[in-house]
């Protein structure tokens, strides 16, 4: 489809990694600007901004005998009220991170008036003033400001779209280089400018264009699938292609951007025409002279140099630099000697920070890094982290074991040549400190820990969506360039590289740490130890390169280092790589098996890295141009800054962060949810809102409510001949069906103790007549459970319970702050105990409040007269039996008469023994029948769990 010419708008589209627009490429007539630079799906059909950068580059570094020497720098004059393709351009030569910023010195002249002032001065920065737009914006120039004879002006005006339509003379275009798209070679000045006034605007042949490519691909896709060649259609159709448009032949290039020729035109002064005098191939970024003899305005008929000149002589400028070289070489020589001797002097010294600059950070938490650099207690992660801040700068305290502070000579030159040491991929020493429990070295401190943490966190690392084969080489990239540095430097050898002495910061750029102090430690064995250093101790540049590689190993497998499948004992692994068997030596997993390309490029630079033979083994200049080179083919790059690498990475985390969040937030609101379950199965729903809202419960007073209390018959004597499970798992049978029937009334399980069981309704959501109705169909259908109801244990011995109901006034609140309950308070609460108390199993005993309460309703409970019962503190009150619902049938059970209840209750503990005594004969009974039918073994001497078998199965 066709693209906008806005690139702000097309970056939008192109720079979406998920959607539609991933796979529908864009083919734009504009899109000029860096942002859109080698993106796979966008094709750009007029030059874009890079292609200028590049031209101006390669011709400001190229040089003509003659006719034009080197430039090194440029005005870039950016007007205020640019079009949109200028604007483009120029912020291509703008950029600081641009090609062009980075090779030559430019200023930036951003109004009228700075310019005036640039053209002014004579010690000015550069003879080349750079701009974009037409003839008629050269011509406001010279009217508002005189031009010195030695300055070029080079003219972006790729299109000729304007033209001076006042003036038919070009005369003020003698001194202008203009860069076109078009080839002059005799066209009058007049007739030059006025060339595309007829013909069509270069976006709309560009739009056209598009149509005719995008028309060409579509037909060469349809006739090879046609001729069932679906195999052959290229994966990317719009890139290295050609085809022929209204703007001529286009040649695309591997991005997708248009390759052409760069015409530099001139004014001639004799009749006025306009002739081409270099020739640009953005395809191989090379200059072509057009002319050897042109008719130039400038001294010599050739472009003057980008310096200006002071009318001094060359023989002069020249001895007067011959003398001041020798008298600063003199200054020079004689300043490094006193250097030389003091640094000599002062290697030889060593001062401890004073511990009173350093702050301790200490807040107890585990170490994923390299705590101490000596060879005890390697690996030990449970030692806590010394942080601390020194300088403003946070630091971890490393404690240094095989020293009390006083440093030998050769040691406090190495602790000097430490503190030189400042590199990126390198964590920086700031000295040592002594402490009364110890000497500590100070070095910058890395938040996200070692890199064996973080290949070992695949949690907050994945793979999927993090830590891909880009990142994993950008981490050895990292770890190559710290080592090339450090070999280069006075250090010369780490000596002990490993992962955990490879720490990330916080932008996940991996550092170098606990290099050097080679003369105050030794060396030990470990897998990361070069099979030289095994067999005879030492260190060396080639033991690093070994290490680098095992290392590698473990950033590609993300496993556990030296990972191998056929051998997991590390003594045993360090003894193989120390003696190697045969010609075949012994090293990690890394399998050549269904990888692509590029993985196998690195695969065989991580094998070369762990030659047996040292001298074989590159060393990390080679490490690091190697990597480099895969990283850039990884993107189709020919070179790939380190500012790209590092954003690409932080915004691979950042979306593996937001993808965290996401499943965090999602883990965190279930856990929410469950947690709020569980409250509101402790205290009641609106209790649990009150105190998350508020932190506290306003206790209430509720006039009328209705509360249930019931206990088992027995209960003493059932635990007397109960074990403590059988016990607990009787009442939780009973309990739970309670608990069920709960769920079909607007009842509060208000607690249970033992085996009493309390139920309140009416609070805390006050419900009208109500608490009484659902607190007696509670009942009935609770008595119904238990005429049904046998014990697991002791089936055949009854189970009987009190109910008893009473409805009046309540206070209720929470107490307590650990475990906290819901308490109900008030003599309501006392009455319905003892409504329990009095009553007689298999009956629900109802008092008459709640009679009155139930007779307001629409409900017909039928109910029996007690007549009048005593209640402690009450005195004598009128009771009765609650027996069912008016129209509904309750099956329940059938309450024993006062005379069976005494007596029953007297033989209970008879019948509970008689009835273990005839579980126990049975038990004993199925015991010997499996006995007698049960084949005896003694003798076969065959071990015990054999005889566990089952003789009857047939294996």
């Amino acid at each position: 489809m066709l693209g906008p010419s806005c690139t702000y708008a097309t970056f939008q589209l192109v720079d979406q990694e998920v959607g539609l627009t991933l796979t529908v490429p864009i083919i734009s007539a504009g899109s000029f600007g860096l942002s859109c630079d080698y993106k796979e799906k966008l094709t750009r059909l007029l030059p874009p901004a890079r292609k200028i950068s590049d031209f101006f580059v390669h011709f400001w570094n190229a040089s003509f005998t003659n006719l034009k020497p080197e430039w090194k720098t440029a005005y870039i004059y950016k007007k205020p009220n640019n079009t949109e393709e200028c604007f483009w351009y120029i912020n291509a030569l703008e950029a600081p991170s641009a090609l062009f910023a980075s090779n030559i010195s430019r200023d930036m002249l951003r109004t009228p008036d700075e310019l005036k002032d640039a053209l002014k001065i004579k010690d000015r920065h550069s003879n080349i003033f750079i701009l974009c737009g037409t003839p008629d914006d050269v011509l406001a120039i010279k009217e508002s400001t005189h031009v010195p004879p030695d300055v070029v002006f080079i003219l972006i005006d790729l299109y000729n779209e304007g033209y001076h339509t006042n003036s038919s003379s070009y005369e003020h275009m003698r001194d202008v280089l203009v860069i076109t798209t078009h080839s002059f070679r005799n066209y009058s000045s007049d007739n030059f400018w006025k060339l595309n006034t007829t013909a069509l605007n270069d976006y709309v042949v560009g739009y056209h264009d598009a149509v005719l490519l995008f028309g060409q691909v579509m037909r060469e896709n349809l006739l090879s699938i046609k001729h069932h060649s679906s195999s052959s259609v290229i994966k990317n159709p719009f890139r290295n292609t050609a085809f022929d448009g209204v703007g001529g032949h286009y040649v695309l290039d591997a991005s997708g951007d248009r390759d052409l020729n760069l015409s530099v035109v001139y004014t001639s002064g004799t009749n006025h025409q306009y002739k081409t005098l270099f020739v640009f191939d953005t395809s191989i970024n090379q200059t072509k002279t057009n002319h050897s003899n042109p008719d130039l305005p400038w001294a010599g008929s050739r472009l003057p140099s980008d310096k200006p000149s002071h009318g001094m002589q060359a023989q002069n400028i020249i001895m007067i630099v011959l003398g001041l070289s020798v008298v600063m070489a003199t200054g020079i020589a004689f300043i490094l000697y006193r250097q030389n001797r003091r640094v000599r002097y002062n290697q030889k010294k060593w001062s401890h920070i004073n511990p009173a600059l350093i702050t301790p950070l200490d807040d107890k938490e585990r170490n994923h890094i390299s705590l101490r650099i000596d060879e005890d207690k390697k690996g030990d992660n449970s030692i806590q982290i010394h942080k601390g801040r020194y300088d403003k700068k946070p630091v971890i305290l490393k404690e240094l074991k095989n020293t009390d502070g006083n440093f030998s000579e050769d040691q406090r030159i190495e602790l000097n040549a430490l503190l030189r040491i400042d590199y990126y991929n390198l964590t920086k020493f700031y000295g040592t400190v002594k402490f009364d429990c110890g000497v500590f070295g100070v070095f910058e401190f890395c938040e996200r820990g070692s890199l064996r943490f973080v290949l070992n966190d695949k949690i907050s690392y994945p793979d999927e969506s993090f830590m891909d084969l880009e990142f994993k080489i950008s981490v050895m990239y990292d770890i190559a360039k710290g080592m090339s540095y450090l070999h280069s430097s006075n250090v010369e050898v780490h000596g002990r590289l490993k992962s955990t002495n490879c720490v990330v910061d916080n932008r996940m750029v991996v550092k170098i740490t606990d290099f050097g102090c080679n003369t105050i430690l030794t060396p030990g064995k470990d897998l990361w130890t070069s099979p030289e250093h095994m067999r005879l101790q030492g260190i060396s540049q080639k033991g690093d390169v070994y290490s680098f590689a095992i290392i590698s190993q473990e950033i590609i497998l993300r496993k556990s280092t030296f990972y191998t499948s056929c051998c997991s004992d590390t003594a045993e692994k360090i003894y193989r790589v120390q003696n190697p068997r045969g010609p075949n030596v012994f090293r990690p997993d890394l399998s050549f098996e269904s990888v692509g390309e590029t993985e196998a490029e690195l695969f065989v630079l991580i094998k070369s890295c762990w030659e047996e033979d040292p001298e074989k083994r590159p060393d990390f200049k080679r490490i690091e141009g190697a990597l480099g080179k895969i990283f850039s083919n990884l993107h189709n790059q020919a070179n790939a800054s380190y500012m790209d690498n590092l954003i690409r990475r932080l915004q691979m985390y950042s979306r593996n962060l937001e993808h965290l969040v996401e499943e965090r937030t999602s883990l965190y609101k279930a856990e929410r949810d469950r947690a709020d379950q569980l409250n509101c199965m402790l205290l009641p729903g609106p209790v649990v809102r009150s105190l998350k809202e508020t932190g506290r419960v306003e206790p209430e007073l509720f006039d009328e409510v209705t509360i249930y209390f019931s206990d088992i018959v027995g209960f003493t004597t059932l635990c007397h001949h109960s074990t403590p499970m059988e016990v607990v798992d009787m009442l939780n049978d009973i309990y739970k069906k309670f608990d069920s029937i709960l769920d079909h009334h607007d009842v509060y399980k208000v607690e249970t103790i033992g085996d009493a069981y309390m139920v309140a309704s009416g609070l805390p959501n006050r419900n009208g007549n109500r608490h009484a109705v659902d607190v007696c169909l509670m009942a009935l259908d609770i008595l119904e459970f238990m005429g049904t109801f046998q014990l697991r244990h002791l089936p055949g011995i009854p189970l009987w319970i009190r109910i008893g109901i009473h409805s009046g006034p309540c206070a209720a609140g929470v107490v307590g702050n650990k475990m906290p309950r819901y308490c109900l308070f008030g003599d309501t609460v006392n009455t319905a105990s003892r409504m329990e108390s009095t009553g007689l199993p298999l009956r629900i005993h109802v008092s008459q409040s709640t009679i009155e309460i139930l007779q307001r309703t629409d409900c017909q409970f039928e109910c029996e007269n007690r007549g009048e019962t005593y209640l402690k503190g009450k005195g004598k009150e009128m009771t009765y039996w609650l027996t069912g619902v008016t129209g509904q049938k309750y099956n329940l059970p059938t309450p024993p008469t006062a005379e069976n209840f005494q007596r029953l209750q007297q033989d209970l503990a008879e019948r509970i023994i008689s009835t273990l005594a005839t579980r126990g004969n049975e038990r004993r009974k199925t015991l010997s029948t499996r006995q007698r039918r049960t084949p005896r073994h003694s003798g076969d001497n065959q071990p015990e769990y054999l005889h566990l078998t089952d003789p009857n199965i047939h294996l």
